[in-house]
């Protein structure tokens, strides 16, 4: 195992090398002080380093007293590193005293240099002890390398030494996980993540990357999103899409990907500018960068109170374009969902999305092989008066009836909805009517989905205000059935009050009368009546009406 500070052949769990150590590091510290407290010059530096050479005597009694210390090569390479940092004070002590150094500037800067590492040796020594890393990183053998115990060691690396340390440490990690992923992510805890999120701002691109590397293993595995949020990796992560290697790119955006799916982690994103940096990804990354920052924009774009700053950034257009040219099919799937959010509730949304081309791009999405529900989901929040004669003229209504007939049963409940949307004017009902529509949402009343149910018996009732229509509906034998069962009073049938109004349009027919009866319709509008349904008392008078006289009639 390497040391800290680049040694390494020692024997590993010697306790007399480990208490020697201890010994040689405790009686330097007294001459370290005499030395330190004789200096003249540098009045302010020096007594910044006395009050930190001070400390060192608690830090090493806390060390020392773990009772893992002598089985712990953690234990004696953090006394060798303090053992250096105290003859580094005793050799400056001695060259202020003598005055021979070479010069004022450069003499400053060695102090601070030592200052500097006297607050890394009192922290790594409190980390070993305040963390757990002792108990967790020992080893009682040196065969245990490569075993759990060895990568808890290796993790606990990240956190003491300098960066050259942590960067071997980094290296071995990403050659453990190779080998076995799961076992390393699963010791992973929140000090070895925060010391992890620490490297991403590492001035060296290799140890960036290899980092990144490491984080996003973690992203996606999906069990450690709060820690690297609350430790703040969405900041450099963010900055990593725009000055990262292409590699680090990638990693960061399919990290992002999966921290997004929280709210506050979408915000949070917003806020820290990681928009316009996703939506160049989107524009001029790579096939796995364009549908990972598509996907995170998407997550995003689900987050109500960020939708503006979304549009202010350009992302309708960004997404139009990734359904007319996405590189992954992905991307485009993505890209459709993300359109599906920004129109639920923003007139503006929608209106920027029809100015800029979308709904030919949906409608031509809808022609390929990919899932159709977020492109009718879209269509469906565009349908409006004044898009109308624009969706029809490119076609929306055969591709609805596309959908109705062969969709997934989330697109048919979509292109039913989106029906309903469509019928602003009895014209438009008639064009719906003529499309082919009707025999495909009588067929969906049977659908398993209680909201598919709903959204079809609404589609029909609003659709059979027109006779022509009303007609259609007579004609197929299916109709009367499939809506008697729909009057269900049971509270987890929601298309009951649509069902009443399809039937009261077809109760002028006897032979739809005698139907409507014949499937026990009386008794389900005996109990609608009493719930107040509207036209179910209207719809019950009508049949009990027509029974009375069928049976006068057989008399």
């Amino acid at each position: 195992m390497v040391g800290l500070e680049g040694g390494g052949s020692e024997v590993w769990d010697d306790p007399d090398l480990v208490e020697d150590w201890l010994s040689r590091t405790q009686e330097l510290v007294p001459v370290a002080l005499e030395k330190a407290k004789e200096v003249k010059g540098f009045p302010g530096r020096w007594k910044m380093i006395i009050s930190k050479l001070e400390q060192i005597p608690s830090r090493l009694s806390d060390l020392s007293s773990h009772p893992c210390f002598s089985k712990n090569a953690l234990c004696k390479e953090q006394l060798q590193a303090v053992y250096g940092t105290l003859k580094e004070a005793i050799g400056l002590a001695d060259l202020c005293l003598t005055e021979k150094y070479e010069g004022k500037l450069r003499m400053q800067s060695d102090l601070d240099s030592l200052s500097g590492k006297l607050d890394l040796n009192l922290r790594d020594c409190g980390l070993l002890v305040k963390t757990g890393v002792l108990g967790e990183a020992t080893l009682s053998e040196p065969e245990a390398a490569g075993t759990q115990s060895n990568i808890k060691e290796l993790l606990a690396r990240l956190q003491i030494g300098h960066l050259g340390a942590k960067h071997r440490a980094l290296d071995s990690i990403v050659e453990a996980m190779k080998e076995d992923e799961k076992n390393v992510l699963a010791s992973l805890g929140r000090s070895n993540i925060s010391a992890l999120v620490q490297l991403l701002t590492a001035t060296s691109p290799t140890i960036r990357e290899k980092t990144i590397t490491v984080i996003c293993s973690l992203a996606e595995s999906g069990c450690c999103e709060n820690f690297l949020v609350s430790e703040g990796a969405l900041p450099p992560l963010i900055r990593l899409l725009e000055s990262g290697s292409a590699v680090a790119k990638e990693k960061a955006a399919i990290s992002l990907q999966s921290l997004s799916m929280s709210t506050e982690s979408a915000r949070a994103i917003v806020g820290h500018g990681g928009v316009r940096l996703l939506i160049e990804i989107c524009r001029t990354g790579d096939s796995i960068s364009q549908s990972a920052a598509a996907g995170t924009l998407k997550n995003l774009s689900a987050v109500p109170d960020v939708r503006q700053n979304l549009a202010e950034e350009g992302i309708v257009r960004a997404m139009i374009s990734l359904l007319d040219c996405g590189l992954l099919l992905g991307s485009k799937e993505y890209a459709a969902e993300c359109l599906q959010n920004l129109t639920i509730s923003n007139e503006n949304l929608r209106r920027s999305v029809i100015s800029e081309g979308g709904i030919r791009s949906l409608l031509a999405y809808l022609d390929g092989p990919l899932p159709q529900e977020s492109a009718v989901g879209a269509l469906r929040n565009l349908v409006g008066p004044g898009s109308m004669e624009t969706l029809v003229s490119l076609g929306l209504l055969p591709r609805l009836a596309h959908v109705l007939k062969s969709g997934s049963s989330e697109a048919q409940q979509a292109a039913a909805a989106a029906i309903c949307g469509a019928c602003s004017s009895k014209e438009m009902k008639k064009s719906i009517g003529e499309s082919g529509c009707i025999p495909l949402l009588i067929k969906l009343l049977e659908a398993k989905s209680s909201g598919a149910r709903e959204v079809a018996s609404q589609a029909l009732s609003i659709l059979m205000t027109v006779s022509q229509n009303c007609r259609e509906v007579k004609k197929d034998d299916e109709s009367v059935p499939n809506l008697v069962q729909l009057l269900d009073p049971g509270p987890q049938n929601t298309a009951k009050k649509y069902a009443v109004l399809c039937l009261l349009c077809l109760s002028n027919s006897k032979k739809c009368k005698k139907a409507m009866i014949s499937y026990g319709a009386i008794g389900y509008l005996k109990k609608l009546t009493e719930m107040d349904v509207p036209g179910a008392k209207k719809l019950l008078e009508r049949l009990e009406k027509g029974k009375l006289r069928s049976m006068f009639g057989r008399k």
